[in-house]
């Protein structure tokens, strides 16, 4: 009908759907993204800054490593100034470590 240019509501399309005992949208095959996110979570490592205010009114900068299957926190490291080269030598030294994160 569409191609014919007749304008068709959504709810046509659902009652049709319905009345013919097809859900309007139908399960794709593979896992949920609940379903992957679980089985992948032991993999799933999240970086972020921390701030730190200390008491003399200094800002410093923790770089912390979440493990999503332990749900671990890693500080792996405090500056004042987190610069890219910093950010990717706490990395490579605590990932290639076999006794820091990671299984």
């Amino acid at each position: 009908m569409t191609r014919l240019g007749h304008r068709i509501a959504a709810s046509t399309v659902w009652e049709i759907l319905n009345a013919a005992g097809i859900d309007p949208v139908p399960r794709r095959s593979g896992p949920t993204w609940h379903e992957f996110l679980t089985a992948q979570a032991e993999g799933i490592v999240a970086a972020d800054f921390f701030p730190i205010d200390t008491a003399l009114g200094r800002r410093l900068y923790a770089l912390v490593f979440l493990e999503h299957g332990t749900r671990r926190l890693h500080i792996t490291g405090v500056t004042v100034c987190p610069t890219h080269d910093w950010a990717v030598r706490q990395r490579d030294y605590n990932l290639n470590d076999s006794d820091r994160l990671g299984p």
